[in-house]
């Protein structure tokens, strides 16, 4: 009796197979029957959904994960450093470069028809960005370097050599780090008062000095104070000199001084600070840096590159 059940159970499971490949089989002919009715064609294309039902793709929420990542590792640098709010981005570098001319009124007797470097306080720009140039040296703080770097915002140092020689391989390590390092004279004298002689000595001296210890002759040139005359800028011209920015602003550890009247800050605005410590000022580098980006990052500006402009 027992034999006879087993074997029932066998031919009903033979029996289920069978018509799960007859299934199988019709559908497959339905499949090629519909292939051939457009077209002869036998492969199956898969059914796309509607637009506006597509999946959501692995990749946007990648990077929408790696920018909240960014922003939340930004903010947690700038809360470091006991700033207001993380620094803005600048925009990518215009890949046409602006034409830089000299700001009218600090133009020299001749100055576009004898080629001079241009004087400007400005980068002609309608983006909210500014540019952070900090002159000759002084001061020579390791947390201000580690600031910049971690906060990542970019500046321009014009170093005197009489400052800088006290240790060449501090801004050596800054250099490192991406920041360029221009001309600011030997000994930051008057220039207008020293003949064509001496203030060629001093300009072209000190683009010696920094391709010597830092490997590139220098484009741009800052002279002492703000002050030039003609003699300045050709003896500038002379020595590799293409430019010579100076500024518009200037920050310090307790206030912000401004050129125009409006006390205000303009887009492409070139900003001066200095190397400089307790012993000049009421505060560090650092205090400086607080207060430069405190302000012109509440004001909707980001801090960007003067050389990607030039």
């Amino acid at each position: 009796m027992g034999s006879v059940v087993q074997n029932d159970k066998s031919r009903a499971k033979r029996a289920s197979r069978a018509r799960a490949r007859a299934g199988i089989a019709v559908l497959a002919v339905a499949v090629i029957a519909s292939g051939c009715a457009q077209g002869g064609s036998t492969e199956v294309r898969p059914v796309r959904p509607a637009p506006g039902q597509q999946p959501l793709k692995a990749a946007p929420a990648r990077a929408l994960d790696s920018y909240a990542m960014k922003l939340r590792a930004s903010a947690k640098v700038a809360k470091r450093w006991g700033l207001a709010r993380a620094p803005l981005a600048p925009p990518a570098p215009p890949a046409k470069k602006p034409r830089i001319t000299t700001r009218k009124g600090f133009e020299v007797d001749g100055h576009e028809e004898k080629g001079l470097p241009p004087v400007f306080t400005t980068i002609p720009t309608k983006e909210k960005i500014v540019f952070l140039t900090i002159d000759d040296g002084a001061e020579k703080d390791p947390a201000f370097l580690r600031m910049m770097s971690e906060l990542k915002v970019p500046y321009t140092a014009f170093l005197s050599d009489y400052l800088a020689k006290e240790d060449y391989g501090y801004f050596k390590d800054m250099q490192d780090r991406g920041v360029g390092l221009y001309n600011h004279t030997l000994h930051h004298p008057y220039l207008p008062g020293l003949s064509y002689a001496r203030q060629k000595r001093e300009i072209c001296g000190m683009q010696d000095v920094i391709e010597k210890r830092y490997g590139k002759r220098p484009t741009l040139f800052r002279p002492p104070f703000g002050n030039y005359n003609e003699d300045t800028l050709r003896a500038a011209k002379s020595c590799g000199v293409k430019y010579a920015p100076i500024w518009n602003e200037e920050v310090f550890v307790d206030r912000w001084d401004y050129r125009e009247w409006d006390r205000r800050i303009r887009p492409g605005d070139i900003v001066l600070s200095h190397f400089r410590g307790r012993e000049e000022w009421k505060g560090t580098m650092p205090d400086m840096i607080r207060r430069f980006l405190n302000k012109v990052t509440a004001e909707g500006y980001a801090v960007a590159r003067l050389e990607d402009y030039l």
